[in-house]
């Protein structure tokens, strides 16, 4: 009886067993075939087990819905769904292949709630889910004809690998439609996808009204998004397929840099759309790009004819009228209602008549979103852009688009932005009397002769002056008469500047035409160099505020006698900061030389420098995450300019805390260019004998070889980052086990711990991740080969962006480069401006 007992007891378990394992590679399905079916609780799992597909309730609601989602991801990421406008109220629905050869959703007496709804030629069809997490509904004999698939039918998510249909003849392709609200998949009132009018583009329609949109595509970019202008391979993945399908059709693709970054854009149920990315290391979504996220990223925010303008307040007139015309309805204009848009002041000729009225013309419009409803047109040799616009009275624009060719707008111009970088130009169709006629001209014509008269006059009187100086300039010094050829030879060069090895450019650049002041104004002006006016004191002398005629302030740079920055950086300042122009530099206003005395005048900074914020106990605590963020990026795009955007390509070799003044704002500004150097740009590098600059800011090639690029300046950059983020120096750390900020970031960053290194007087960081990224960004930029380091564009790019993972840093070994010269018979190097390699000392 025993044995019997035992005989069953291991046949029943042999069935559970079996039962189990029926069920569990049910559970874990990989096609669903019309033997395999999944059931509410079972899974389709993708090959790469980066998707899985399953029946889910969403927020806040017990309905069911058959969706795919990433998997291992939590929260749950949905992507798409099927039946979405007929869930069920149970869970008893399956998901299965029906005799029609049909996916198809059903519920618990098999009724079909949801199908594909296509006409196979087979029926032995399988279903798979992709690991691009496209389900694809074809035969098991025939694999490469796909019946069906859920990329062809989105909900409101975009994933890497989906192809976004664009016909003309088939019109606006409305493909993603969000959800109707978080906890109700159904379709919402909002929808995103392609106008394939004109020249193509991304639009957001609330119903049949247009909310956003992405500006033409240019084969290269969305010109309506401005982050693209300014970091080229910023959504690097978008392509447009070629050639078309036989009904016309081309795609939209795209594909990330990295393929194993997970991706995706999103039409939110409140008609925004997200492009985000899954950050591995913080567990969460990163997003990359919210639109529209500005007041005049809204579609026609400033109504017809009209300039939205974001960098401006709503006080101060963020919408403006177009020149030539004005607001619609003034009173409504006035009191902030710009829907009215704006009107012409005076009607177009539109004659083509050489015996008609004067012809209209054109003014240009720069770093502009060009206006919506552009029509693409051919031109022949014989004609032009702006032709093809005169000849039609219904033109009130045109301009020829990089990368489309002539547009030309027939309709009221709507939805025009102004760009702060980036953008198109437009011209925008005046009557003849808004550009100037022929009794113009004549007023030009004599105001310029009047002007040359003045001109002459004033040149007079100032060749008398000079003579008159002359007497005085012979008991000048040698270096005095060298200085006054910046003032009295129009011819003088950069190259004939370069006596000990200046890197120069092949052309010769003209002295600045730079005002000079009297040193009894400057001394005037700063109280006699009174202590009271006194704002800082370094190796090369004072710098004092002085206020001039008309109340101006300004901050006078008088260098000592005992200076080790003398004629040749004197110079190098005045003829290179006089000729750059960029936010993020500070403003040469002028200089005088009398004497022994050698004097700069700077736009005066209220705020000081940034080591007076930053080093400051009492005051780094004002300095909370955003203002450094914004000190960060602005630094950040001077040096890029400095090294690839402006006329001369500057590497400044004296980059610190105390270098970048903030203006009343708070907005940082390079200075100090004395030691700068001018470089080829062909050129990647060059050699000094004479190397300046300052310890703990000094990459390790410059201080030991002598070997400098624009990867110095970068290295500099990298040590600043990580003071800002800190509000620690860098060589505070002597004496150490890390002997450097550098060290000490490192050392918290392999141990998982760089979350530590933030100043801990920031009180509010909303998203820590991105000063974690900055430390991470600043750890590249010091790394002790100049080949590992990335150049400025990158680090922009890697700090605004967020478009991939940061590559790893490499353990640093010169610290900054403190493991030398550190200590001179038991006190600390002194502070001087330059050093020779076979000596190193510091400033």
């Amino acid at each position: 009886m025993a044995e019997s007992n035992r005989d069953l007891t291991l046949v029943t378990t042999l069935f559970i067993l079996l039962q189990l394992c029926r069920i569990v590679s049910c559970s874990t399905s990989t096609l669903i075939t019309r033997n395999l079916t999944i059931r509410d609780g079972d899974s389709l799992i993708s090959e790469g087990e980066i998707f899985e597909l399953g029946f889910f309730s969403p927020k806040n609601s017990t309905l069911r819905y058959v969706g795919i989602w990433f998997k291992n991801i939590e929260p749950r990421t949905i992507v798409w769904v099927a039946n979405r406008e007929t869930p069920l109220s149970d869970h008893n629905g399956a998901l299965k292949i029906a005799d029609d050869g049909n996916l198809v959703v059903v519920n618990g007496q098999n009724n079909t709630v949801w199908s594909t709804n296509v006409h196979p030629k087979l029926n032995n069809n399988v279903a798979v889910l992709l690991e691009t997490g496209d389900l694809v509904l074809y035969s098991d004999s025939d694999r490469d004809t796909k019946y069906w698939e859920s990329f062809n039918n989105p909900t409101d998510t975009f994933l890497p690998g989906m192809r976004v249909r664009v016909n003309p003849s088939m019109g606006e392709n409305r493909a993603f439609i969000p959800w109707k609200s978080e906890s109700d998949p159904s379709p919402g009132r909002y929808s995103m996808g392609i106008d394939p009018f004109g020249a193509i583009e991304i639009v957001i329609w609330e119903g049949e009204t247009r909310k956003w949109r992405s500006g033409p595509w240019n084969s290269a970019i969305f010109t309506g998004v401005p982050d693209m202008f300014r970091v080229t391979n910023y959504i690097h993945g978008f392509k447009l397929s070629s050639p078309p399908d036989p009904d016309g059709s081309v795609f939209f693709t795209y594909v990330p840099s990295n393929k194993d970054d997970l991706l995706r854009f999103r039409i939110r149920f409140d008609g925004i759309v997200e492009q985000l990315m899954w950050n591995r290391d913080a567990r969460n979504w990163t997003s990359l790009q919210v639109k529209p996220s500005k007041e005049c990223e809204k579609y026609n925010r400033c109504g017809n004819y009209s300039v939205c303008n974001d960098s401006k307040d709503f006080d101060s007139g963020k919408c403006s009228c177009i020149f030539g015309f004005e607001p619609a309805y003034r009173n409504q204009w006035n009191k902030g209602n710009f829907s009215g848009g704006c009107k012409r002041r005076v009607s177009l000729n539109c004659s083509q008549s050489l015996f008609a009225k004067k012809e209209d013309g054109f003014r240009v419009l720069k770093g502009m979103k060009v206006p919506d409803f552009g029509s693409v047109v051919s031109i022949n040799n014989s004609e032009t852009c702006k032709d093809v616009c005169l000849r039609d009275c219904s033109c009130n624009a045109y301009e020829v688009v990089p990368g489309i060719g002539c547009m030309i707008w027939t309709r009221d111009l709507v939805d025009m932005e102004h760009f702060e970088y980036g953008g198109n130009n437009v011209n925008i169709r005046l009557a003849a009397s808004e550009i100037g006629g022929k009794k113009e001209i004549w007023i030009i014509l004599f105001s310029i002769v009047g002007a040359f008269m003045l001109g002459l006059c004033c040149l007079c009187i100032w060749v008398l002056w000079k003579f008159r100086k002359n007497v005085k300039d012979i008991f000048c010094n040698k270096e005095d008469n060298a200085l006054l050829d910046i003032r009295k030879n129009r011819d003088y060069s950069v190259k004939s500047l370069s006596s000990l090895n200046e890197v120069l450019v092949e052309d010769q650049v003209d002295t600045p035409d730079l005002p000079t002041f009297s040193f009894n104004s400057v001394a005037s002006a700063t109280g006699d160099f009174s202590e009271e006016n006194k704002l800082g004191q370094g190796g090369f002398g004072t710098v004092y505020k002085g206020k001039f005629s008309g109340g101006r302030e300004m901050a006078v740079k008088r260098l000592s006698g005992k200076s080790k920055q003398g004629l040749e950086e004197f110079k190098n300042e005045i003829l290179l900061i006089a000729k750059l122009q960029h936010r993020n530099l500070v403003r040469l206003l002028g200089c005088c030389i009398e004497n022994d005395e050698k004097i700069l005048i700077y736009e005066y900074m209220p705020n000081n420098s940034l080591d007076r914020f930053l080093f400051d106990e009492s005051k780094r605590m004002s300095l909370e995450w955003r203002k450094r963020w914004d000190i960060i990026g602005g630094i950040a795009r001077g040096l890029l300019y400095l090294h690839r955007d402006s006329r001369l390509k500057i590497i400044h070799r004296d980059l610190k805390a105390s270098n970048i003044l903030l203006d009343k704002e708070m907005k940082p500004k390079i200075s100090d260019f004395g030691m700068a150097r001018i470089f080829n740009y062909r050129q990647d590098q060059a050699n000094t004998i004479r190397v300046v600059g300052t310890y703990g800011y000094m990459a390790p090639e410059y201080a030991m070889e002598g070997m400098f690029s624009e990867k110095s300046d970068v290295y500099s950059f990298g040590v600043l980052i990580l003071e800002i983020v800190s509000g620690s120096k860098n060589v505070s750390f002597r004496g150490s086990e890390h002997r450097s900020l550098i060290g000490y970031a490192w050392s918290l960053w392999s141990q998982g711990k760089t979350k530590e290194l933030i100043d801990p007087t920031i009180k509010e960081i909303r998203d820590v991740n991105e000063a974690i990224r900055c430390i991470h960004v600043g750890m590249l930029c010091t790394q002790d080969s100049v080949i590992h380091r990335p150049n400025m564009g990158s680090v922009l790019l890697m700090l605004e962006s967020q478009t991939s993972h940061l590559p790893r840093p490499r353990q640093p070994t010169f610290h900054s480069f403190l493991n030398f010269g550190e200590i001179v018979e038991g006190k600390e190097v002194a502070t001087v401006n330059d050093i020779t390699l076979t000596t190193v000392v510091g400033r």
